[in-house]
């Protein structure tokens, strides 16, 4: 998971510190320093420390494999899950990795254990001093364990790092530093760091996001300098750290030209382009989620208003008219993807429905996971491996929680998508508009013949402009349109009051 979706898991997480495991069980959670796909630039190592659960990091492809079955083998034997931390710059990078036979394990039965299992506070009081036990003789591992190593080369510096910061700061500062190189993150080593320190002449931390380390090092009374020189915002890089470091820049070479900014848009013959465009014309308020549509908020189509987290358009928008009552109830929708309103967005509806507001909520069903690499999904019909299974009926889903008012428009017919949602929002009680319409990336969805702009027609109004198709520019004071890009969705066709725009 990445890191906010340990948000979500995070009820259970804490209390399976105190359970323990049966087989062993590791999280595998990824960060993303800098902010390269995230709503929020948290460091999940807070949650290890929260949850008192051990937490590995590792710093290449090969430790990302021999960490992995390190974390289930500590996980056995400490009776806890294991956190394995990674970053956006790790998960994404690639290096060699010595491959070993599988190791087959015995499914362990299940044994009738109420005080390990059941977590009433009669139990659970006594499950806290064994994580405290625990806690420490993983304290006791870690001071000795080879993924924590001491790498000596120039004693004038010393730097203590994990994951991504040891990789740029090996690259930045070669044998010109010496390394203390952790593995383990939670917990953390004392009398290692201590002698570590007693080596070097200055100590650094160099750790993205939250001060864990420094903070770490200080309370066991080891000077290092920390946040007072590296940055608590962001990811880092190999330049950052030699130039704080020594004051010099790396060489690097550049390219003569800028590079124009290519900012994330919605596909060519997305669906949910006609659908946030007609959301435009009826300048409504839309309380937003997260999928591909998130991009809705971009200009020039720019309509949402808030986006949290899954599910979340759904309770903000019944807040939101709660709040301010009619005079918002009539203005105002909640945009939600298929497998998103899945994941979180259905209790949401329940509360809609159960505290009656007249609330709108639109799932926009690309009939696929679209943002996060078209995985199945319960409205599909497919199981996450491709093969049948059963399907959610959105309709009768929604009628089922409460919803009288539900129905299905084409987001690439304009005048039908705004008709249906204007309808809705001028009747009574709570509904639910569907808006379907495959994701145009699906290989079994057949295109139209691209489209093209008859020169002799087109004026140079822009009007084309106004929803954001990649396909289409101006050229010479005139529309064009693309043929390598066009799928001739026909959306554009019903903005060109020249009708310009033909087959």
């Amino acid at each position: 998971m990445k890191h906010v979706g340990l948000n979500v898991a995070a009820d259970p997480f804490f209390t399976m510190s105190y359970i323990g495991v049966n087989g062993g069980m590791v999280l595998a959670v990824a960060d993303d320093p800098g902010m390269h796909s995230s709503q929020n630039e948290q460091d999940s190592r807070n949650y290890a420390i929260g949850a008192k659960v051990p937490m590995l990091e590792p710093a290449d492809s090969s430790e990302c494999k021999e960490f992995t079955k390190l974390a289930y083998s500590l996980s056995e034997e400490y009776d806890t899950p294991v956190v394995l931390r990674l970053t956006t710059r790790i998960s994404h990078s690639r290096s060699l990795v010595e491959l070993c036979d599988r190791e087959e394990h015995e499914l362990i039965p299940y044994q009738k254990d109420p005080a390990k299992n059941v977590m009433l506070p009669a139990f659970a009081k006594k499950k806290h001093p064994m994580v405290e036990e625990r806690t420490a003789a993983l304290t006791k591992w870690a001071e000795s364990s080879e993924i924590n190593r001491i790498e000596l080369n120039d004693t004038s510096i010393g730097i203590i790092a994990a994951g991504a910061c040891y990789q740029y700061a090996k690259e930045a500062m070669g044998e010109n530093a010496s390394y203390l190189k952790l593995g383990m993150i939670h917990p953390l080593p004392v009398d290692l760091i201590k002698r570590f320190a007693e080596k070097v002449d200055t100590l650094y931390v160099i750790e993205e996001l939250d001060d864990i380390i420094e903070t770490h090092c200080r309370k066991n009374g080891i000077p290092v300098i920390g946040k007072d020189l590296f940055p608590r915002c962001g990811e880092f890089n190999q330049q950052l750290i030699r130039e704080l470091l020594t004051g010099e820049k790396l060489s690097r070479k550049a390219l003569k030209e800028e590079i124009p900014m290519r900012p994330p848009v919605m596909c060519c013959g997305c669906p949910h382009r006609g659908l946030f465009y007609a959301l435009k014309r009826l300048k409504v308020y839309v309380s937003g989620d997260i999928g591909c549509y998130t991009l809705g908020a971009s200009a020039p189509l720019a309509m949402m208003d808030t986006c949290v987290c899954m599910g979340a358009s759904v309770s903000a928008l019944h807040g939101y008219n709660k709040a301010l009552g009619a005079q918002s109830e009539k203005k105002s929708v909640a945009v939600i993807g298929d497998s998103t309103f899945m994941h979180s967005g259905i209790t949401g509806l329940v509360d809609i429905a159960y505290n009656a507001t007249n609330s709108v909520v639109i799932i926009l069903d690309n009939s696929i996971t679209g943002m996060t690499g078209h995985q199945q999904n319960p409205t599909t019909g497919y199981n996450i491996k491709g093969d049948p299974a059963s399907k959610v009926c959105l309709e009768d889903l929604c009628k089922a929680v409460g919803i009288p008012n539900v129905r299905v428009c084409d987001p690439y017919d304009l005048k039908e998508t705004m008709r249906v949602i204007k309808e809705e929002l001028d009747s009574d009680g709570p509904s639910v508009v569907i808006s379907r319409r495959p994701c145009a990336l699906l290989k079994y969805v057949k295109h139209n013949p691209p489209l093209k702009v008859d020169s002799e027609k087109c004026i140079g109004c822009k009007a084309c402009l106004s929803i954001g198709c990649p396909a289409i520019s101006i050229k010479e004071g005139k529309a064009a349109i693309d043929h390598t890009q066009c799928v001739g969705c026909g959306v554009c066709t019903g903005l060109c009051a020249k009708n310009a725009i033909v087959e």
